[in-house]
């Protein structure tokens, strides 16, 4: 008996070539009816034997195109219209209704086939694309997607690429960015006076590449830094101009097996380098390495990334088989994205600018990602992720979470969606600070959203912060650091119940006004208990001390031992000047701009210092991640500690550490081992006081939840997490959002959430 049937199908299905997947499904079943995009989602209506109707839902969700990503198929069954054939309807939109958009995603195999197929249209056409790869996120301006919606509104398609757009078997029907050389984008070489005569600027910039210079490459969602990562001197040419003395630059290899004669790469490693979203990720470096070590100096490990454009490919050809590829920007400012604005921000960093126009219409960084104990964990979400949301197993209020200062995402939410932005990167500036209002408008636009609060971090002197302060006409609700980065981690695990959180990292501002950064609690999503926490300690000389981990070093000598600190022997006091000790030391004695700190990451700060690894950073980070890179594997020996009650929050006093790293330096023991014994002691107080709480306040719960950008490190983290579970502990950590200051922002939607509710 036949029967009409209505379908609604939600989730990541326009732009990917679904319609034209129900078309010919539909087909096949030979079923009569219609599909159309919508901003509900896919509506499909189809006519025929109920049977075959069952069949035909079931290989929706089982055959669906490899970009959808379905949610919800919801079917209802009415009286027949009498269709007599299937057609794909023109879009409809409803302009409060939001749809899921796809993420940029890499060049799929059809479109490389013919990229370097002689006898194809599209032969070495560096904007090919189809409905299963090419831009998504990056072009997209308002939602239907629809190519008048998108930055290749301007390109009108030739006869040929009509043709194929209007298709349905066709697999580059309506896919918006749909090209050829003949009436598509197109490249341009240019150098510092202007437009290069060249037949093949990609090739000549390959050239180039090879002969040492530097070139700034528009890409997907920004310009990329250009150079050949074998090439030491253009390496160390490329860090003298951006000013980026030590900070590791990212690679992109030719293919795997050039990436395998750099790297270690486990199967996880190699799912995630070829995988759809073509994220950056953390691979161990082979002893005998071709790259430049100008490329990650004093680091064991190499960024690298497989090519996700058809550009990339070409560029990646027979004489390189490798590049750098950095943000193309100055040090703290946004990506640039236009022509003119690369030409006059990088002329100072770039010999070339090899352009496209293509418009870009929201910037977007590459992703970065690593493997921990078989898993992928997100380091930096952006490219290829965003904007799809982290969808949550309860529903969220319309919210705006603004996030935090460094590393900065926002969040807005809807349903039970978590839209967690792109990375914008450190708001300390005005020309990032302008980037960041014009994505949170592109956003609330696309997915129309209208919140009924604003959530923000309690440190006052954030812009990000500012910006919630500004809007008067919205309920406002302050949200602690730590507490987000805790709630953070429940949320994407899924946990609502109180846990024990465990939140290390450098900087937070704290609900009793010092800075925070080793915090041991109870919470959920409603409130926090505050349990134990690192011994305060001063911060000499304020924000000068994240950049000098002297200062923080001098500081626990002083804890350690006393005013006369500056009279024990050991190797930071004799490469220090005396005036820098002094100075130093009366700061802290009059308290004068020496706020108290629990910083975990000045902790590691000081420990590195004190062994002669870094007295001064050039990038966040650097002296812990240094500290990490020497570490001995397989050392059990540890330094001592005492866990101290102070009030009603214990204090974790680390001086009896100090003494003794003073003592393993005096004996002359290797700065590894004393790297390793300092990491093993923190995975073994953060184990014993996460025992004392449980065993105290929270005997409900057996959940250990770690967040905090300390956690990246590797050598802490596994240990820690293995010390835990031996003590029969839950361990909870983050995959899908940062554990650093990149997912506070989910944190803040979900406590403001609750206190909404």
């Amino acid at each position: 008996m036949k029967t009409r049937a209505r379908f609604l199908i939600k989730g990541i299905v326009q732009g990917v070539g679904f319609r034209p997947f129900i078309y010919n499904l539909a087909r096949s079943h030979k079923l009569n009816g219609w599909v159309l995009n919508s901003t509900d989602g896919v509506y499909i209506e189809a006519e025929g034997e109920k049977e075959v109707l069952g069949d035909f839902t079931q290989q929706i969700q089982r055959k669906a195109p490899p970009l959808a990503s379905i949610d919800s198929v919801d079917v209802e069954y009415l009286p027949l219209e009498n269709y007599r054939d299937f057609v794909i309807k023109p879009s409809s939109g409803d302009k409060d209704k939001y749809i899921k958009i796809s993420p940029d995603v890499c060049t799929c195999k059809d479109c490389l086939s013919e990229l370097f197929d002689p006898k194809d249209r599209r032969y070495r056409y560096p904007f090919l694309n189809c409905t299963n790869c090419g831009p998504r996120f990056t072009i997209i301006q308002d939602i239907p997607y629809d190519r008048p919606k998108t930055t290749m509104r301007d390109f009108k398609m030739c006869p040929d690429c009509q043709a194929e757009y209007e298709d349905p078997v066709n697999r580059r029907f309506h896919a918006q960015p749909n090209a050829c050389p003949v009436c598509g984008p197109s490249v341009k070489l240019f150098d510092l006076k202007g437009p290069v005569k060249c037949d093949e600027p990609i090739m000549k910039a390959v050239k180039l590449l090879k002969e040492g210079n530097v070139i700034a490459v528009k890409g997907l969602g920004g310009f990329h830094l250009a150079c050949d990562p074998e090439n030491d001197e253009a390496v160390k040419l490329m860090r003298e101009r951006k000013h980026r003395t030590h900070k590791p630059f990212a690679i992109m290899a030719k293919d795997l097996d050039t990436v395998k004669s750099y790297c270690l790469v486990t199967e996880e490693e190699k799912e995630l380098l070829q995988s759809y979203r073509r994220p950056i990720v953390l691979l161990e470096k082979l002893p005998q390495c071709n790259i430049s070590s100008l490329v990650a100096p004093n680091n064991n490990y190499l960024g690298v990334m497989l090519p996700y454009t058809p550009l990339h490919y070409l560029l990646l050809d027979d004489q390189l088989s490798a590049l750098v590829m950095t943000s193309g920007n100055i040090s703290e400012e946004p990506l640039a994205v236009d022509n003119q604005e690369a030409l006059d921000r990088l002329s100072g960093l770039a010999d070339y600018f090899l352009l496209h126009n293509r418009d870009i219409y929201m910037r977007c960084d590459d992703s970065v990602a690593k493997v921990e104990r078989n898993q992928a964990v997100m380091i930096r979400r952006s490219r290829g992720y965003a904007p799809y949301p982290v969808d949550l197993d309860f529903s969220m209020k319309q919210i705006l979470a603004c996030g935090p200062e460094l590393k900065n995402t926002f969040c807005l939410t809807k349903d039970n969606h978590a839209f967690i932005s792109h990375h914008i990167g450190d708001l300390q500036n005005e020309e990032a600070f302008s980037y960041y209002r014009n994505a949170v408008q592109h956003y609330k636009n696309m997915f129309r959203i209208h919140p009924e609060a604003i959530a923000y971090d309690l440190h006052p002197d954030y812009l990000s912060t500012k910006y919630a302060l500004s809007h008067e006409d919205i309920k406002l609700i302050g949200i602690q650091h730590h507490h987000a980065h805790i709630a953070s981690c429940m949320a994407e695990n899924g946990i609502k119940e109180k846990v024990i959180g465990v939140s290390c990292d450098g900087t937070g501002y704290g609900s009793d006004g010092k800075i925070w950064g080793c915090e041991f609690m109870t919470a959920d999503f409603a409130d926090f208990q505050r349990h134990a926490h690192l011994k305060y300690i001063h911060l000499p000389g304020g924000d000068k001390a994240a950049k000098e981990p002297y200062r923080m070093a001098l500081s626990y000598l002083y804890q350690a031992f006393g005013q006369d600190f500056d009279k024990i022997d050991t190797p930071l006091l004799h490469r220090l000047e005396d005036k820098k000790i002094d100075l130093i030391k009366q700061i802290i004695q009059k308290d004068i701009n020496s706020p108290m700190t629990s910083s975990c990451g000045r902790l590691f700060d000081a420990v590195s210092s004190l062994i002669g690894i870094r007295d001064a950073i050039t990038y966040e980070a650097q002296a812990a991640i240094e500290l990490e890179m020497i570490a001995s594997p397989d050392v059990s020996q540890s330094y001592i500690y005492n866990i101290e009650n102070a009030d009603d929050c214990f204090n974790i006093n680390v001086s009896g550490m100090i003494r003794e790293i003073i003592h393993d330096l005096n004996q002359n023991l290797s700065k590894g081992m004393i790297s390793a014994k300092f990491h093993n002691t923190l995975a073994n107080f953060i184990t014993e006081t996460c025992k004392f709480i449980g065993q105290n306040w929270n005997n409900e719960s057996d959940k250990v939840v770690l967040s905090g950008g300390t956690f990246q490190n590797r050598y802490l983290t596994n240990k820690l997490y293995n010390q835990l579970k031996k003590q029969g502990f839950k361990v909870y950590t983050q995959k899908r959002v940062p554990t650093n200051d990149g997912g506070i922002s989910l944190g803040q939607a979900v406590i403001a959430n609750q206190q909404l509710s």
